[in-house]
């Protein structure tokens, strides 16, 4: 299958399927004669894996060590039960941070509410920011 029916088939650039197979998440296929590769037809599902474990937020280097494994005779599940569980916890942990953003956010966007940009003469830089000193 030459390049742009492959791409074709999943939806992607021929250019994509260049820069995964440099990336090592596909093999070089052979090619042909004339010089034009000519990859399998297991490429399509080697690429549409690719693409879920992109969407499911794995990195190219987590892909590629999954596929390696795979490649090698061996089965990946425990590898990618540990990705995903990684990720997970990344989410989690950044979810919370974000919460904590967002509780800090809307107490100075309260203070926004009630500042009066003419009377802010304080020493500072911007009261919202900086509350002023307690009396």
């Amino acid at each position: 299958m030459r390049i742009g029916d492959l791409a074709a088939s999943c939806g992607l650039s021929a250019r994509t399927v260049r820069f995964y197979e440099q990336a090592g998440l596909l093999p070089a296929p052979p090619r042909t004669p004339g010089g034009y590769r000519d990859y399998p037809r297991e490429a399509t599902a080697r690429l549409a894996f690719v693409r879920e474990a992109q969407n499911a937020g794995l990195t190219l280097a987590e892909i590629r060590s999954v596929l390696t494994l795979r490649d090698s005779g061996e089965a990946p599940c425990a590898h990618v039960a540990d990705l995903v569980r990684q990720h997970l916890a990344d989410i989690e942990r950044r979810m919370a941070e974000l919460r904590e953003a967002r509780a800090a956010l809307r107490l100075l966007a309260e203070r926004a509410a009630t500042t009066d940009p003419s009377t802010c003469t304080e020493p500072g830089i911007c009261t919202i920011i900086t509350a002023p000193p307690s009396p």
